[in-house]
């Protein structure tokens, strides 16, 4: 593996004393989509709620990787998330960061394109939007701050040290929820996972570095016919101009910018520093090399300009927990019911060729349930796991990672970990009927009997 220690090189022995800064009821580790939902939903419920995060900023992936838009909100024309992710929504297009649901074609150049109903936004605004979520709260937010190691009493994780600008420091608690979408706590504090098998390092579906441009005749591009679109993605591809079969982007509010998922780095494994950092420098090259392409050959993109750069690479998978229940694509398509469902999927169901330029890309028919028990390492107290790390095999995980999905998973974890530390117990004691009565009340979606059909008030048709 590259990155990987040399068995045979030196080892620096290193005695620490790392002072202990706080104490809470329920630490999140990650500020992502799922880790700012989960601190939110315990801070409400009473929990002493401490957040923490590397980067400079929440929303994750939605805001310093720039994928500007959330999707897992609906199947069709079914809403099938609620509860604090549509409030959220709510804050960012009150703040002018969104003109709210659209309906969108997804991969609308590849070989089958989806029609779907996506949330797309303004990644600065919703950066604001989040810092004002998790403050009126009462969650304390540390940004800057690396999850390094969990804090264990036994087989228990009971906190967590991070590294910051100012040095070592440790954070207790009664209950850790991991949402970093790398399993970093569970995989350090021994809790079994999948994902990272040596054969399957160099096979990890593609990274995609986004950026966005300025100038561009949306509508102009909008109504080229898709064939031609096609065509034209083919064309790139063949000529190494562009990386994937797809011309794929979303607009802000005022539809003159496109932020654009059009890059495509394969052969990384994201839980290496040297290949994630290849991941972006390669990342870049293809960028100026796409952005050329557009405006030599694609409609609407003539006059464009490059605007900005995502600050990390988006990363489709690493580590999945080994939970226990383990969601399957069959689960996904049989419309498995769960006693113990806190959550819905919409799909779709998305999985990136790991070596090619194509993508498997389709919709479940229905929504499907995600149980409790997903959430739940198979045999670590103290921790509960949200987000892309959930237990899921790796086909299912590609229709339950959206960041819609992940909001809601976040909610249910986080109801989950203040109950279990204040009630004293571990969070595999808690009734999964307890969770499911108080997601409920807050206007949460967590079995299939609770969706109403949405139709056309909702959504607005943009570029069906």
């Amino acid at each position: 593996m590259k990155g990987a220690r040399d068995p045979k090189a030196p080892v620096l022995q290193e005695q620490l004393r790392t002072p202990v800064d706080g104490e809470y009821d329920v630490i999140v580790a990650g500020g992502g989509a799922s880790g700012l939902i989960a601190a939110v939903a315990a801070a409400r419920a009473g929990a002493r709620t401490l957040l923490l995060e590397h980067a400079g900023c929440l929303g994750g992936t939605g805001t310093y990787a720039m994928v500007a838009q959330w999707l897992g909100f609906y199947n069709g024309d079914t809403r099938v998330v609620g509860g604090l992710p549509l409030e959220l929504t709510r804050r960012v297009q009150a703040l002018g960061g969104s003109d709210g649901f659209a309906r969108y074609v997804l991969a609308e150049a590849s070989a089958r394109p989806i029609p779907l109903v996506n949330f797309p936004f303004n990644p600065e605004v919703v950066k604001i939007a989040c810092d004002r979520f998790a403050r009126d709260a009462g969650v304390h937010v540390r940004l800057h701050s690396r999850v390094v190691a969990p804090v264990m009493d036994g087989p228990a994780v009971r906190g967590v040290v991070v590294e910051d600008v100012g040095g070592r420091r440790a954070f207790l608690s009664r209950v850790v929820v991991d949402a970093t979408g790398d399993a970093i706590v569970g995989a350090a504090s021994g809790a079994a996972f999948e994902g990272g098998e040596e054969e399957l390092r160099r096979r990890r579906q593609p990274c995609t570095l986004v950026f966005r441009l300025s100038n561009v005749d949306v509508a102009r591009f909008r109504a080229l016919p898709r064939e031609e679109k096609r065509a034209l993605a083919l064309e790139g591809v063949d000529a190494g101009r562009i990386f994937w079969e797809s011309l794929s982007f979303c607009s802000t509010p005022g539809n003159t910018d496109a932020i654009c998922l059009m890059s495509r780095i394969p052969g990384i494994d994201a839980l290496d520093a040297v290949d994630l950092g290849r991941a972006e420098m390669e990342g870049r090259a293809q960028v100026h090399s796409i952005v050329d392409f557009l405006r030599e050959r694609v409609p609407g993109f003539e006059r464009s300009t490059l605007a900005s750069i995502a600050a990390h690479v988006g990363v489709r998978e690493t580590r999945r927990i080994r939970g226990r229940h383990a969601l399957t694509e069959a689960d996904i398509v049989g419309g498995r019911r769960f006693a113990d469902a806190i959550a819905l999927g919409a799909g779709p169901m998305d999985l990136h060729e790991a070596g090619g330029t194509g993508i498997s890309l389709w919709m479940p028919e229905h929504a499907f349930e995600i149980p409790l028990a997903c959430l739940l390492p198979e045999a670590t107290p103290g921790l509960v796991v949200t987000g892309r790390a959930i237990s899921a095999t790796r086909s299912a995980n590609g229709g339950s990672r959206h960041m819609g999905t992940a909001m809601a998973l976040g909610e249910a974890s986080g109801v989950l970990a203040a109950a279990a530390a204040q009630q004293g117990v571990e969070a595999a004691q808690i009734d999964a009927e307890q969770v499911r009565a108080t997601l409920r009340r807050h206007g949460a979606l967590v079995a299939l009997e609770d969706l109403q059909p949405e139709r056309s008030n909702e959504t607005t048709a943009l570029n069906a």
